[in-house]
């Protein structure tokens, strides 16, 4: 079983490609591709959404940051229009490099950017705001296009509510704490998600008290200690459903979950279906080659 990899019409001489098109039905399976991609979607309320582990149904207003190799794909599902608006926007991994976005003034984007790993969704506030600007966009030419394009970055991280999509570990791509405390805490969750893992262990791994730790880390990455940790065995939960032939039962005690009803109740919580109707839902939209 694999997703489409997409080989995208992007040339290492171009800064971007951008697609620009009303359309009657979403028609492409579930893909990733190595370049990043803004993905605006106007008129297809009831149509289903998939990044990485996450599935939704959509409203009107959908714009989403896609991270690179993070697979995504959009699909009819109870959408009802048939004059769906999209903007596509795909550009290198690199156009604004690590060094880069290191800067003090690009805070906000290199934030945005490591999310876009995960899958960024905006409010339907921040949708209608930049919604012009990136129709627009397809009628500039040359350096006024990248300006452009930069400057729609810079708003969108400074939006308010953006919410992060697909869980952390389900990408299996590395990501940028801005500590190397937090970063080891996580090597040392992900390499042992499968066993009881204590508060203790893992502030001694970061070589802090226990309380402190606490604070640090929901400071650092927004989630507690315990949230965290769910959310890096869910990633793996949702990944074995997808891989392997194992029942629910057997994935759910490989990736640290001791008690089946918590189980069902905490995955069904974070993604809004049992994991038999994810594992189903997920897989009907991959092609198999």
């Amino acid at each position: 079983m694999d997703i489409v990899r997409e080989i995208t019409p992007l040339t290492q001489n171009d800064c971007f490609t951008m697609f620009s098109r009303i359309k009657k039905e979403f028609d492409f399976p579930l893909h990733n591709h190595d370049e990043m991609e803004l993905n605006l979607i106007l008129n297809a309320a009831g149509a289903k959404r998939i990044v990485g582990d996450h599935i939704d149904v959509i409203t009107d207003y959908e714009l989403v940051f896609i991270g690179s190799n993070l697979s995504h794909g959009w699909f009819n599902h109870n959408c009802q229009n048939r004059e769906i608006q999209e903007v596509t926007i795909q550009f290198h991994k690199d156009l604004l490099d690590d060094r880069f976005l290191k800067r003090n003034q690009l805070t906000q984007i290199r934030k945005m950017f490591e999310g876009a790993k995960r899958g960024v969704l905006f409010s339907t506030e921040t949708i209608k705001d930049i919604a012009p600007r990136l129709i627009a966009l397809n009628k500039m030419n040359s350096f006024d296009s990248i300006l452009e394009l930069f400057s729609i970055f810079h708003e969108l991280s400074n939006s308010r509510e953006m919410r992060m999509l697909s869980d952390s570990t389900f990408n299996l791509e590395q990501f940028n704490y801005n500590s190397r405390r937090i970063e080891k805490v996580f090597e040392f969750m992900n390499a042992n998600f499968s066993r009881q893992i204590t508060l203790m262990e893992v502030s001694k791994v970061a070589n802090m008290p226990e309380a402190s730790f606490s604070r640090f880390i929901k400071k650092r990455t927004g989630y507690t200690f315990i949230e965290s940790l769910t959310e890096i065995r869910l990633g793996h939960v949702s990944r074995m459903l997808i891989d392997t032939t194992h029942s629910v039962a057997e994935i759910a005690y490989k990736c640290g979950f001791n008690n089946m009803a918590n189980f069902n109740r905490t995955f069904k919580s974070k993604k809004g279906c049992t994991p038999k109707e994810f594992k189903a839902d997920y897989n009907v939209n991959i092609i198999f080659i």
